[in-house]
This record gives structure tokens, sequence and C-alpha cells, in this order.
């Protein structure tokens, strides 16, 4: 199973206690094969919206700094129940904030 998880950007400055543990933490999942990608993400994104034949582009970014997405992990797991303990693990790292975990479904 492969799950997408997301992150908001939150309100505290990262120092060099947050980057050694989520160096530490990306390495267990990199060396476990679970994780597959991970990245941040540009606030300053593009939507690109249809309505009939019509296709238009807006230059964003849209939501308020606290709820854009800022990051983003894809990670293979056995069941539901070990993405949502990454997540935990993950936010326990981070601190305050949101992530948001959806299964990835692949043909």
């Amino acid at each position: 199973m492969r799950y997408l998880m997301t992150t908001n950007a939150g309100s505290s400055t990262p120092d060099e206690k947050l980057f050694a543990e989520m160096g530490t933490f990306i390495e267990e999942l990199t060396a476990s094969g679970v994780l597959l990608a991970t990245g941040g993400l540009d606030p300053a994104s593009i939507r690109i919206a249809s309505s009939g034949d019509e296709i238009t582009v807006t230059d964003g970014p849209f939501a308020e700094a606290k709820e854009a997405v800022a990051g983003f992990a894809l990670v293979e797991v056995r069941s539901q129940e070990e993405a949502i303990e990454l997540a935990r693990r993950f936010r326990r790292i981070v601190g305050d904030g949101e992530s948001r975990l959806q299964q990835v479904f692949t043909s």
C-alpha cells in the first residue's frame, strides 16, 4: 500500500535539532525501503481549472501560509496503521501542525 503524506507549513523555525532528528528519521525509512520519495513544495502554486471547454490558469499562492502544503513523503507500507504510525512519528519530530495521509491507488 502506498500513502502520500503531506504537511502544512509550521509556524516554528527549524533548528539544528529538528534537522538532525529529521535526517535520522529519513535515513531509517530509506534504509528500510519504506520511503519512496520526499520533498518540499513551493507555496507559489499554479491553479488550473476547467469548466466545459474553458481552461483557466491562475498563479498562486492561494491559502494562508499556515494552510499551504509545504512538503510531502510517499511511503510504501503494509497497512494504513503503519502509515499512521509513521505520520505520528513525523509530527512528534516537527511539532505542532497538521499532516494529511491519502492512499495512492496504482494500476
